[in-house]
């Protein structure tokens, strides 16, 4: 399988304090990635990286055949799909939800004077149905739940096709239900030998969908392993993890953790 992600001795310092120290981490086509970790461990930091919005301070990070600084980080961009809070933060209130999709052809995150062809009209229409908010096409953005908007914002990564989908924190915010609601349809997504390579950051167990393969587990920006899931993600880095001694419990592909007594 060909390298998607390429990380050699990453690191990201923002004036006394590292972000990132020294990471290592490769992706390939057809896997599907969770990074783990407590807040502040740089799980969006990494996220940044991976999707070309920002470059290390030192070490190397390759994307898609290309190195970050020798590369129009404009003309990679698209080639990645992005949800993201950041990215929604920028998205006007008024923008219907078609739009908020559509205008990811071009890159944009509200609709000006462009035009768009009825091919892409239909492909995010297509999206949109198949992430449940196909009758929801004309209502505004800012009026939907959190839910919505978490399934809007996926179906806007997918719009350009991308060769690699990243995914931070997208239950983050919502109840049991839209959380479960959530998992469900990127387990399906998951399970789609056409679809890209994923990375999707949580610090919650109970968001890690049936399907994903590999697991990344950061403290502190600093790695504490990576690997297949089920080699990986045990008691002992979970615990190593998260300062703090946990029981690890997996039921149907679904993972879970309380502290030990």
């Amino acid at each position: 399988m060909n390298e998607v992600l390429g990380l050699a001795d990453v690191s990201v310092v923002r004036g006394r304090k590292n972000l990132l120290t020294e990471i290592n981490w490769q992706v390939k086509e057809g896997e599907r990635w969770v990074v783990l970790g407590p807040n502040g461990a740089g799980k969006t930091t990494l996220l940044q990286i991976a999707g070309a919005r920002m470059h290390p301070t030192r070490g190397v990070a390759g994307i898609l055949g290309e190195v970050l600084g020798a590369v129009d980080v404009f003309e990679l961009r698209p080639r990645i799909g992005l949800s993201s809070a950041a990215l929604a933060s920028h998205i006007p209130e008024n923008e219907t939800v078609l739009n908020v999709v559509l205008t990811a052809s071009y890159g944009m995150t509200g609709r000006w004077r462009e035009a768009y062809e009825k091919m892409d009209e239909r492909r995010a229409f297509q999206l949109l149905h198949h992430w449940g908010m196909s009758t929801m096409i004309n209502r505004k953005f800012a009026t939907l739940s959190e839910g919505e908007r978490k399934r809007v914002q996926i179906a806007r990564a997918l719009m350009t096709d991308p060769e690699f989908l990243l995914l931070d924190e997208p239950g983050a915010g919502l109840d049991l239900a839209g959380r479960e609601d959530l998992v469900a349809r990127m387990s399906e997504l998951a399970a789609d030998e056409e679809a890209p390579a994923m990375v999707l950051v949580t610090h919650h167990l109970e968001e890690i969908p049936p399907g994903f393969t590999h697991v990344l587990l950061l403290r502190e920006g600093q790695l504490v392993a990576a690997g297949p899931i089920t080699e990986t993600l045990t008691e002992e880095n979970l615990s190593d993890t998260f300062s703090m001694p946990l029981a690890l419990r997996v039921e149907n592909g679904r993972y879970s953790a309380v502290a030990k007594r």
